[in-house]
């Protein structure tokens, strides 16, 4: 599956949006600087209004010291506060009450892998009252000994109500992409193999809760950094990328191919084969504030590669053919990624949610619609088949190009199998959520699970590169 909040241009985000954050991660690290409520105050005197759309940045007396305007979530910019309105923010879907009836083959699939992933977030949710009760009940369940397929599907039935996912023009269906966790090879130190850096989160990155200003911002986040008492957007791909780094001194490991160094990001998290044949599992730790703008769109359009062969692997194989083409393309797309070292001992990449991510049963979701940790049932089909794809899911990741209601991102788990299955997937489907009996979405007044401070990039391989 892997985004996001300051955006160096007026251009609308190709197919892609922004998540609260980015891809899979546990706690920041205190490398990342975050702005108090007193700095947010001097550093912002503008709220969020709508900006036509532009092929060409422009200057703005909003980002004094930047010749780019700064970006919000969807498109909007910061503009004085005494020029603009505070506007809603546009609807992305709603869910509506279903019957177990209208889930496809509901009861057909094994529940107990979901179960599974729902107890591993449980641990993230068992504190919030809506989630202590049925989180108990579930892990009850799980040492059963005899716990049956049709034991666990009464279980859902009973401590759950299903609501169909609904996007915001009223349709039912939509995209369902793939990420999984690539392998790279790499060193922790610098050689003539090994020269292609990933860094860890700068410490002039800043970070700020917009909610701490305006509360109707809840889940946006801008991103800078500051030049005297301005916040302009941090170095994009290009500058971070360049042979005179600014980040030079932050690289936590050193791979063989910038390509996969970019897949990497879009991923959100991986491992890496070093020389001592020991790995290193590294995941999202922050990103530079630009928006996620699409490869394989850039591609496509400049005639370089044809739509039915932008996957992942089709990608990828442009590339080795056009390496001095390479660099241009990738910079296209200002977004970056900084990581960090996580556990080895981990049974997944860490998602949004703050737990590991389960293969085949975890999805990234847009959680401004589908709260984190709730199960969801998926109908969709298999990559490039008609094959019926109908499985119980958690909603424990987000991610950048996941946007809407009807939109999800399937994590397939890890190695090079799932990265065949991951970067072709991209199929139709529908979704239900299942909340807790008296869980009601459409309250002003929703329980909400606590993000980590890692969140997910998922710009899926399939649409996102």
């Amino acid at each position: 599956m892997v985004v996001v909040l300051l955006a160096g241009c007026a251009s609308a985000p190709e197919k892609s949006a922004p998540a609260n954050a980015s891809r899979s991660a546990l706690a920041s690290t205190a490398t990342t600087a975050t702005a108090s409520p007193t700095t947010t105050s001097a550093a912002i005197t503008h709220i969020i209004a709508p900006l036509p759309t532009c092929e060409i940045c422009t200057p703005c007396a909003a980002c004094a010291g930047s010749t780019t305007v700064p970006m919000l979530p969807d498109n909007t910019a910061l503009v004085p506060a005494d020029t603009a309105p505070m506007l809603p923010e546009a609807s992305r879907g709603r869910l509506e009450r279903a019957t177990w009836q209208a889930l496809p083959n509901w009861g057909i699939d094994d529940p107990g892998p979901a179960l599974n992933a729902f107890l591993q977030g449980c641990s993230a949710m068992k504190a919030q009252p809506v989630w202590s009760d049925v989180c108990a009940k579930a892990a009850s369940l799980q040492n059963r000994t005899r716990a049956t397929s049709s034991t666990i599907t009464r279980f859902f039935e009973t401590e759950f109500e299903p609501y169909q996912a609904i996007n915001a023009d009223n349709s039912a269906t939509g995209v369902v992409t793939g990420y999984y966790e690539p392998l790279l090879r790499g060193s922790r130190m610098r050689t003539e193999i090994f020269r292609h850096p990933i860094y860890a989160p700068p410490q002039d990155l800043v970070s700020i809760d917009l909610a701490e200003v305006y509360p109707e911002l809840k889940n946006r986040r801008l991103r800078g950094r500051l030049i005297g008492n301005k916040l302009v957007p941090y170095f994009d791909r290009g500058l971070i990328e360049a042979d005179a780094s600014p980040l030079k001194g932050l690289e936590i490991a050193w791979v063989d191919d910038p390509v996969e160094s970019f897949f990497l990001q879009i991923q959100g998290s991986g491992q890496i084969q070093l020389p001592d044949g020991t790995r290193m599992r590294i995941g999202y730790a922050d990103q530079n504030g630009h928006p996620f703008k699409s490869l394989a769109g850039a591609l496509i359009r400049r005639g370089e590669i044809r739509a039915e062969r932008a996957s992942m692997q089709g990608i990828k194989a442009w590339a080795q053919k056009n390496p001095g083409k390479v660099r241009q393309f990738m910079n296209i797309n200002p977004s970056y990624v900084f990581f960090k070292e996580l556990p080895p001992d981990l049974s997944g990449p860490i998602g949004t949610l703050g737990v590991p991510l389960t293969a085949e049963r975890s999805i990234a979701v847009d959680q401004r619609v589908i709260p984190l940790g709730v199960p969801v049932y998926l109908a969709t089909t298999l990559p490039l088949s008609k094959e019926p794809l109908n499985r119980l899911m958690v909603a424990q990741d987000t991610g950048g190009a996941i946007f809407g209601a009807v939109r999800a991102d399937y994590f397939f788990g890890f190695g090079d199998a799932a990265g065949n299955q991951a970067g072709r997937m991209k199929q139709q489907g529908r979704m239900w959520v299942l909340l807790p009996r008296g869980y009601d979405p459409n309250a002003l007044t929703l329980p909400s699970i606590p993000v980590s401070a890692a969140t997910s990039i998922a710009a899926p391989a399939s649409t996102a590169p």
